[in-house]
């Protein structure tokens, strides 16, 4: 709970400087927090069996909600993400961040014992279909999140290297042809087929921002440059150029950590980043004391989920990785995300502080 509050502080500070004062945006991140906090109060008293028995009817609702939002979903800057329930607007996405380890952590705690083939085929068809789902909407950046809290759960229920090592290869052919054949492959006239048109931008403007500086570069060129100009010291609470000149696209989500990097200097980057990093450990201690296979596997999945939101983020920021839509916890601006997080947190109290009954005789 420290560690959550101190970030929860300089989030709000942060927030400060970003939207330039106590604006509507600067309130409705402190309400945010607020719902956050409470809903991760209820999880948090919660037995962690009742939540592994919620997995099944969660995971059931979200993909129907993430089918329904093929069908009927809004559709707001050429993504169709959202669904209108009347009386609000959802994104289901989100809550697959929470449901899809939920229900593989069910599922192998179900059949707990060394991982058969056949468990890995039904866990990656678990997987897959609402990664494909919000893949198709198009949202990289939750797919990516959904994926890695699906992954850690089969990696942490004891999946063969045999497996993982032909995935590797794979991947590393593949960034290896990008990066030789980037001339060709980033051809305005070359379709990668697998991946929309601004996906394809993204990846090619990571290897080279330069090409298009005033359009599809500005974001990665702009947020490394706040964050170089910072130097070791920063330049102050509330002095950041690139931040209050305009220059940092996305400063209250996507960007934040480039505002505080900026302002803060090294020694604030490094010290939020040693904040992060206690979180994440205390999440694995919580892990590895858990008093049964399930918990022990939720725990884990939660804790490296929350590691995936800040290399995510602070690599596309600093331009090591490409721009997808990871918001940074705790100090990004959003509702939805930091409930997602708060119920994450929650759910790690949960099992940290809960012990079966002792019985009698």
């Amino acid at each position: 709970m420290l560690i959550l509050l101190l970030l929860t502080a300089v989030g709000m500070v942060v927030m400060q400087s970003a939207v330039g004062g106590t604006d509507a945006r600067f309130a409705d991140q402190a309400r945010n927090f607020y719902v956050a906090f409470i809903a991760m109060w209820i999880v948090a008293v919660m037995p962690p069996n009742l939540i592994l028995k919620l997995a099944v009817p969660f995971y059931v609702l979200g993909l129907i909600l993430l089918f329904a939002v093929m069908f009927m979903g809004e559709t707001s800057k050429g993504a169709t993400r959202w669904l209108n329930l009347g009386i609000t607007r959802i994104q289901p996405s989100e809550m697959m961040k929470i449901a899809v380890p939920l229900m593989l952590a069910w599922y192998f705690h179900s059949r707990e014992g060394p991982m058969k083939f056949l468990d890995l085929c039904a866990a990656s068809v678990l997987l897959l279909v609402p990664f494909l789902l919000i893949v198709k909407q198009p949202d990289l950046g939750t797919a990516i999140l959904v994926f890695g809290a699906g992954f850690f759960v089969i990696y942490f229920a004891g999946i063969s290297f045999k497996f993982l090592i032909p995935v590797m290869l794979i991947g590393v052919v593949g960034i290896g042809t990008i990066y030789v054949n980037q001339e060709q492959l980033c051809d305005d006239d070359f379709d990668w087929v697998v991946l929309h048109d601004y996906q394809k931008h993204r990846i090619c403007t990571l290897l080279d921002p330069s090409t298009d500086p005033l359009g599809k570069g500005f974001h990665t060129i702009q947020s490394t440059i706040a964050v170089g100009s910072g130097g070791v010291y920063g330049k102050g609470y509330m002095n950041g150029t690139q931040t209050h000149l305009d220059f940092i696209p996305e400063r209250t989500t996507d960007f934040i950590f480039a505002v505080f990097a900026e302002e803060f200097g090294m020694y604030g980057g490094v010290t939020l980043l040693v904040l992060y990093l206690l979180l994440i450990f205390r999440g694995l201690a919580i892990a590895l004391r858990a008093p049964n296979y399930g918990e022990r596997l939720l725990a884990g999945s939660l804790t490296m989920v929350l590691f995936i939101y800040v290399f995510v983020n602070v690599g596309m920021v600093t331009g090591i990785l490409p721009v997808v839509g990871v918001p940074l916890p705790f100090l990004s601006y959003g509702g939805t995300a930091l409930l997602t997080i708060g119920i994450a947190c929650g759910m790690l109290m949960s099992i940290s502080k809960y012990r079966p009954p002792q019985s009698q005789g």
